[in-house]
């Protein structure tokens, strides 16, 4: 055991490369898909949290009857739901902009001063709560319309043969039932229904889409009478820590509550318009962008996992490639292939585990980033402090389990072989002829150090492999987020929530390829350290040497971004279909210019950070290695 604890001891610190390198590929692919899918996850929770903290309403009812609802009405409406009632009436009224129509909404509901109310409490902006007769509350409908100022007097000619009324803004809010930046109203209507309390405004200035709140008992006769009998009732359901607004039962709960109404009201659905919140923009348009961000997380989680198994594999094959000798000794004092290989597994799940600990916390911020980044197409609710893991574990416990799973199967085909085999350093690979001797015309005509460069690539065909399909991998996200920066851009999506996420998906995707080709770059200059350092003998220079891995990296590379297409096409298919918009025929010609060249980049700051690495090798010792 003491000899079993310090071979483990001796391999942490002289794999430290590998151990590190482990960590950073977790770190990446599980924090960034992590991020992408908590993200969705605390736009829900902070969703529900809003809509139970604002006691929003789960449906409006709106009478299409020009007398509204009657007070028997409305009192069984206060007996079924009691206090989670507020009545009123709301108006479409016409008015002109700069020259433009547009529709005001505005609402006389009752109960609408100060603390009052108890449904779809909104928050006061600017100004104060009307405490005078005739004073409004005016509702801000998005960020990019100003609105009613503070003070304003609005004329209103309720009907033709009656005198207009002036009311006064005393106050801007903000609806809990609006938080799009897209100028709807507080609640969506079917576009299909007629409401028939339909008036003109005059003298209104500097406002498109704006409620008006104005308590009903302050209207003066006739103006109440019966034009302003109640037409809107807002409800806010019982049970609703049982039924969260996005959980699986809720939709069948309101629908059940909405035939309740029905029965009670003895009313069709021809008579009595029910709003719920499916129905409400702001609450579909977020709940969809959220289950979007979802939808492309899941589309890319299949890539991520698939590189990191890849690197994965090869960095813990390599590694016991280089303690064969140990794992000869081990074998000879007696010790079986399980407790052997127990020691690579025990280090790949500790590097594994570093990274996933550090990955949460870099998934968090990405989460709250995206969350921020939301504000610039919605007034977002308060993020919620519930913890959102569930994401985050899964594919932390599946990229955990491929890494153990590859170092298993590593480490059980190496001590299958007999110790005295292990002992001797693995012969290196034959060179072999490559498909351009055989054009003479292009043969002939390279130079040596190229003639020996594509010999090189395919004499560690395996590793070539492996780097082609994981810049390939790499590539392919790298379109995919530009195609979707694309939609953006010049498409129909116009969300700068939507370019956020692709911009985060074009930077990890870039990551990944930096890590890729590090790693597996790493470990083709530890094989050939006697090959290099021979080089150094015969007088090469250091840009030289450092050139003659340079050039195999760059042509992997650049196979890979060449196999990268077709694939590419594949995951911009998932994603497009994931967010029901764009094509693949759609994208701008330059961006498949633009993703190569980022993959270049990302493969060219690589190999500046490996140059010390490939030019200080230690001749001596790599030319006394074994043979």
């Amino acid at each position: 055991m003491k000899t079993y604890l310090k071979t483990l001891s001796r391999m942490f610190k002289k794999h430290i490369t590998q151990f590190i390198s482990i960590i950073f590929i977790v770190i990446v692919s599980v924090g960034f898909i992590s991020g992408i899918g908590t993200s969705a996850d605390k736009i829900k929770y902070s969703l529900t949290d809003y809509y139970k903290a604002q006691n929003v309403s789960d449906l409006i009812l709106r009478s299409t009857s020009p007398t509204g609802f009657s007070e028997t009405q409305v009192q069984k409406i206060r007996d079924l739901y009691g206090e989670n009632v507020n009545t009123g009436v709301q108006l479409d009224v016409e008015t002109e902009i700069d020259g433009e129509k547009q529709t005001v909404r505005l609402c006389f509901l009752d109960g609408y001063k100060k603390d009052e109310w108890t449904v779809n409490k909104p928050d006061l902006i600017d100004g104060n709560y009307p405490d005078k007769d005739h004073e409004v509350l005016c509702e801000k409908a998005d960020n990019k319309i100003k609105g009613f100022a503070i003070d304003t007097h609005i004329s209103l000619s309720l009907a033709a043969q009656l005198p207009e009324i002036e009311v006064k803004i005393a106050g801007i809010v903000q609806s809990p039932l609006t938080f799009a930046n897209d100028g709807e109203p507080s609640d969506n209507n079917d576009p299909d229904m007629e409401i028939p309390d339909t008036i003109d405004a005059v003298n209104s200035l500097d406002t498109l889409d704006n409620i008006l709140y104005l308590s009903a008992d302050e209207i003066p006769q006739p103006y109440g009478v019966p034009l302003l009998r109640t037409n809107a009732v807002f409800i806010a359901l019982p049970d609703r820590g049982a039924f969260s607004a996005f959980g699986k039962n809720y939709d069948g709960y309101v629908e059940a509550q909405k035939l309740l109404i029905l029965s009670t009201l003895e009313l069709n659905e021809d008579e009595v318009k029910i709003i719920t919140l499916n129905d409400n923009y702001s609450f579909v348009s977020l709940k969809s962008y959220a289950d979007k961000v979802m939808g492309i997380g899941l589309v890319l989680m299949v890539a991520f996992i698939f590189v990191t198994a890849l690197v994965a594999q090869s960095t813990m094959t390599r590694l016991m490639e280089e303690e064969r000798s140990q794992i000869a000794c081990l074998r000879t004092l007696g010790y079986s292939s399980f407790k052997i290989v127990f020691k690579y597994v025990l280090f790949a799940m500790i590097a594994a585990g570093l990274g996933g600990v550090a990955s949460y916390f870099v998934g968090l911020g990405l989460a709250y980033l995206i969350y921020w980044v939301f504000n610039y197409s919605f007034t977002m609710p308060p993020a919620s402090s519930t913890v959102a893991l569930p994401f985050y574990l899964i594919v932390f416990f599946v990229i955990v389990a491929i890494t153990l799973l590859a170092t298993l199967i590593s480490g059980l085909k190496t001590t299958r072989e007999a110790p005295a085999n292990l002992l001797r350093p693995k012969p290196p690979k034959m060179g072999k002829k490559v498909f351009l001797e055989r054009i003479p015309f292009i043969w002939n005509k390279l130079s040596f150090k190229y003639k020996s460069t594509m010999r090189n690539v395919l004499r560690y065909f395996g590793r070539f492999i492996m780097t082609v399909v994981s810049v390939a991998v790499s590539t392919a996200l790298v379109l995919a987020g530009l195609a979707l920066l694309d939609v953006c851009i010049f498409g129909t999506i116009n969300s700068p929530s939507v370019m956020a996420i692709a911009v985060v998906v074009i930077i990890f995707a870039g990551l990944l390829t930096a890590a890729v080709i590090y790693t597996l770059t790493n470990i083709n200059v530890s094989e050939r350290n006697r090959e290099l350092a021979t080089l150094k003998v015969l007088g090469y220079q250091e840009r030289e040497v450092a050139g003659y891995i340079y050039r195999e990296v760059y042509i992997d590379t650049v196979v890979g971004i060449i196999f990268g297409y077709p694939l590419s096409t594949l995951i911009m298919w998932l994603v497009f279909s994931v967010m029901s918009v764009g094509t693949i025929g759609g994208v701008s010609w330059f961006w498949w210019l633009i993703a190569p060249a980022i993959v270049m980049l990302f493969a060219f700051i690589v190999t500046l950070m490996l140059k010390r690495k490939i030019v200080k090798i230690d001749m001596n010792e790599s030319l006394k290695a074994i043979e």
